[in-house]
């Protein structure tokens, strides 16, 4: 993610910022990917803390109106962990954004997003048609660890449920062409395979001995639409590590240079070289704190053909489906 410029003074903002430093209004604009010191701002601005800008006063931004049902504000904590959520939200469509989804340019379908609160039953997670709906009360650090550590996860954020099931949605637009179902399937496998039967047997049984040689996680080898949402959710934490890291002024052998664009990066080889070298690098700063590793993943070979299939096809962009 971009550090951006402060539009009406000395000094940086970054992507959360509702403020400078000297406490100016500012708003983001996800089309100029600019921070603006004038309104319009989101309807949501005060209610959940949106940064956006929108199109007229009184309007939601681009992604507040993708959100089609929002919590039970009598559930406790609803509210906090929306906004939390829809923050995760903002910073996945932005990441899209710079491969042209769900931008105005883009004339297909967009996500619509269901936030629900948890009140005495747990919210299932999933895309169906286009609809994304999220669990709130995952951004709730306690309930996201306790679940964690049930299902033996290294890794649970929101922005990374945000990735993963976007990459659902991003699937559905991508299999309405032909070319990309074959090559998909040469690639992960028949998803036509039954969905919840593989659920069941992967809850049950648990992964393969060998899953590490074949998937980037445990969960990917239940399903071929787990295997495409997870390995979709991890070309876009390594290419936003990358990033961030070179728009945060640091600095490494392994960078191309300063002005390197991972976004624009058209081997995927190059990129994950460089991403993978950066995270061990962070990975051994986090340690010096005890704190977890940042990306706590091996990347088999066959992992890397699996995001390869995934950038060159997300690259590509909205193909107007």
């Amino acid at each position: 993610m971009k550090v951006f410029s402060n539009p009406v003074g000395s000094g940086s903002l970054w992507f959360d910022n509702l403020t400078t430093a000297d406490g100016m209004p500012v708003a983001y604009d996800p089309q100029a990917r600019e921070f603006l010191p004038m309104r319009p701002f989101c309807a949501n601005r005060e209610i959940i803390g949106c940064n956006w800008i929108a199109p007229r006063e009184g309007a939601f931004c681009r992604s507040c109106e993708m959100t089609a049902l929002a919590p039970d504000p009598s559930i406790a904590n609803a509210m906090s962990n929306w906004a939390t959520t829809e923050a995760a939200k903002r910073w996945t469509l932005d990441n899209l954004g710079r491969w042209h989804w769900f931008r105005p340019e883009d004339p297909g379908t967009r996500p619509v997003f269901h936030m629900l609160a948890e009140g005495l039953t747990p919210v299932a997670m999933g895309h169906a048609n286009g609809v994304v709906t999220i669990s709130v009360a995952e951004a709730d650090p306690v309930v996201r660890t306790t679940r964690r550590q049930a299902l033996q996860e290294p890794y649970r954020t929101m922005v990374g449920h945000m990735r993963h099931e976007i990459s659902h949605m991003l699937w559905w637009r991508l299999s309405l062409r032909e070319d990309f179902l074959e090559a998909f399937r040469n690639t992960f496998g028949d998803e036509r395979v039954d969905y919840p039967s593989a659920l069941e047997h992967h809850y049950y049984n648990g992964p393969p001995a060998d899953w590490r040689e074949y998937y980037l996680t445990s969960y990917a080898s239940a399903h071929p639409h787990e295997d495409w949402a997870e390995t979709a959710a991890h070309l876009l934490h390594l290419t936003d590590i990358t990033d961030s890291f070179i728009s945060s002024g640091l600095s490494s052998q392994e960078v191309p240079g300063p002005q390197w664009d991972p976004y624009s990066e058209p081997d995927t080889a190059r990129l994950i070289h460089v991403a993978a070298s950066l995270a061990i690098r962070v990975n051994h700063v986090n340690r010096s704190m005890g704190l977890s590793d940042l990306y706590p993943f091996v990347l088999s070979q066959t992992a890397q053909r699996k995001l390869a299939f995934v950038h060159n096809w997300l690259r590509r962009g909205a193909q107007g489906l």
